[in-house]
């Protein structure tokens, strides 16, 4: 298969979706006139496939390497990664004073699209680098930016997220690694962190990691919580890596998929000789945490999109190739036969749904920047539905793809496995999706006294025409006045249905916009056309039919005890 960058669709969702044009009308985002952006996605596009593409295999069959001395990346990637680099696709959406171009985190988001369809697990890579950039813009000392900020811009150096514990998963308030003050302003940092991604690697001259951990005396619980900046080299007097931070990689997963992804267990301070510095107040690591979450989460939504492309890709080779059964009495290529077009049109549709969706929250990021008060309500409850749905998706296009490849889809050789395999963390990570559909219900349907919620379903109800989509409009609208009364257990037990609805309203509405103005003759318009007939009149009726599990009681969950399960 011959990866092909989805530059048409995504120059398409920039226009009609984000509305890229009202974002460069703005002083801040005025490099981002139609030629840039157009040579942005072309030029993105032309690197991946040239250069991020054909390393997909390699990822997953040969992938990250540890050793005692740290963990080892394959040549071909290290070399791809310093591509990467010179060719300044880290800097798009950082801002000018840290060695960015300035141009809309939605363009970033396109770029990171195309790499991660690519190769996926490479993609990772700059992604999490991105969210340190964001911690640091938001939270990080005059000096801290100025000393770390361009290099993470390039790449030259990346940065990781160190939440996670042993015996602290979800509930960050359980984490133990401790900090202790040196008295010249900087702090001892000790204590071990799970589940690291590329936490540890040998492309890049330094790794920043941001690590949450407590202070002498803090509060108990996430009030006690502070972010510090670890480098992996202290830094010389001229701003070099120079001495080792005592910061040790102790294992890497063996895992499911994303093997081109080295998930690290990370030792801080083994020999008491890893030094830190505090971002932002003590004790205000949440905040910051926050910061790189809600980008980490987008992010991982737009991994959904990601693997969701590049399986589809795969598939509509295969079935443009071989020949099975008879149509009209002749052989004929499976892409002939209904059941088949249906799978195909049916990954086109999500995929294009879950590109919408995903690029939407990204403009929003952007308004939010420009002070958009509204944009920011808006940011907040569709972030949830970008990170859930986006990769429910990724995972069920994976899933089709490997069935449109039939026997030989369960064979690796084929590499449509890899896909599936790569896939399933991205519901996990970064909050699991149970956990974005309580956080909708507990906190999102509430967020302005219910004004945000009300405000999106009155954008969608203003442009649906299709009937179905207006059902379900107002059905979810129903349903969201109903949980926001409802006692806890019950809006938990309808969260994840009410979520789903909430998406495929969204993505009905800007798919239907989309619908209503792809009016060309070239090809990808055409299929434009048939993915948003096909999820209109499909996919927005399946989501309807959701309406029971929304409204259902949490009672059944509980008619029998907890151990009655493994009986």
């Amino acid at each position: 298969m011959t990866f092909r960058p989805a530059v048409a669709d995504q120059r398409f969702v920039l226009e009609h979706v984000v509305q890229i044009d009202q974002l460069a009308a703005t002083a801040r985002f005025a490099a981002a006139s139609p030629d840039v952006v157009d040579a942005v996605l072309e030029g993105v596009g032309q690197f991946a496939a040239g250069e991020w593409a054909p390393l997909n295999r390699e990822g997953d069959t040969v992938g990250a390497t540890w050793t005692p001395d740290g963990v080892h990346m394959p040549a071909s990637f290290i070399k791809a990664y310093h591509d990467y680099v010179e060719g300044g696709w880290g800097t798009i959406g950082v801002p000018e004073d840290w060695g960015g171009q300035g141009l809309p985190f939605a363009i970033q988001t396109a770029v990171l699209d195309t790499l991660g369809s690519a190769n996926m697990g490479f993609a990772l890579c700059p992604t999490l680098t991105v969210g340190a950039i964001e911690a640091l813009i938001h939270h990080g000392t005059p000096e801290q930016q100025a000393t770390y900020l361009p290099q993470l811009a390039t790449g030259a150096w990346t940065g990781t997220m160190n939440l996670t514990e042993p015996q602290a998963g979800s509930d960050v308030g359980a984490l133990r690694a401790t900090a202790t003050p040196l008295g010249d302003g900087k702090w001892s940092i000790k204590g071990t962190k799970i589940f690291i991604s590329f936490g540890d690697h040998d492309m890049a001259d330094n790794i920043v990691h941001l690590v949450l951990a407590r202070t002498p005396d803090s509060p108990p619980g996430t009030r006690g919580i502070s972010l510090f900046l670890v480098p992996k080299f202290r830094l010389n007097d001229d701003g070099t890596p120079g001495a080792f931070n005592d910061v040790r990689v102790v294992s890497i997963e063996h895992k499911m998929g994303l093997h081109a992804s080295p998930t690290c267990v990370l030792s801080f301070g083994d020999h008491d000789d890893c030094v830190g510095e505090l971002i932002g107040p003590e004790h205000g690591g949440m905040r910051a945490m926050f910061t790189m979450m809600n980008n980490a989460r987008l992010n991982v939504g737009l991994q959904g999109v990601q693997v969701a492309e590049g399986a589809t890709q795969k598939a509509v080779g295969y079935a443009l190739e071989r020949v099975q059964g008879a149509r009209a009495g002749a052989p004929s290529r499976i892409v002939e036969h209904p059941d088949v077009r249906r799978m195909l049109l049916r990954m086109t549709a999500q995929t294009q749904a879950a590109r919408a969706l995903v690029y939407y929250a990204a403009g929003q990021v952007d308004r939010a920047g420009l002070g958009d008060a509204a944009a920011r309500n808006r940011l907040e409850i569709v972030t949830p539905l970008a990170k859930a749905h986006g990769t429910d998706i990724g995972n069920e296009v994976a899933s089709i793809g490997v069935q449109v490849h039939g026997g030989m889809g369960f064979v690796e050789e084929t590499g449509a496995a890899q896909y599936f395999r790569d896939a399933r963390i991205t519901p996990i990570y970064e909050g699991t999706n149970g956990i974005q559909a309580a956080d909708l219900v507990g906190r999102k349907l509430a967020l302005d006294n219910g004004g945000a919620f009300a405000a999106l379903i009155g954008d969608i109800r203003a442009e649906a025409q299709h009937a179905d989509l207006i059902a379900l409009t107002d059905t979810v609208e129903a349903i969201g006045r109903r949980l926001a009364t409802a006692d806890a257990d019950d809006k938990l037990a309808a969260s994840y249905p009410f979520l789903t609805m909430l998406s495929v309203a969204t993505c009905g509405w800007l798919m239907e916009r989309q619908g209503r103005l792809a009016t060309g003759d070239d090809p990808a318009q055409a299929v434009k056309r048939a993915a948003v007939r096909f999820y209109l009149d499909q996919i927005v009726p399946e989501a309807l039919g959701l309406r029971a599990a929304a409204t259902a009681s949490a009672e059944v969950l509980y008619a029998v005890p907890a151990e009655a399960f493994a009986a």
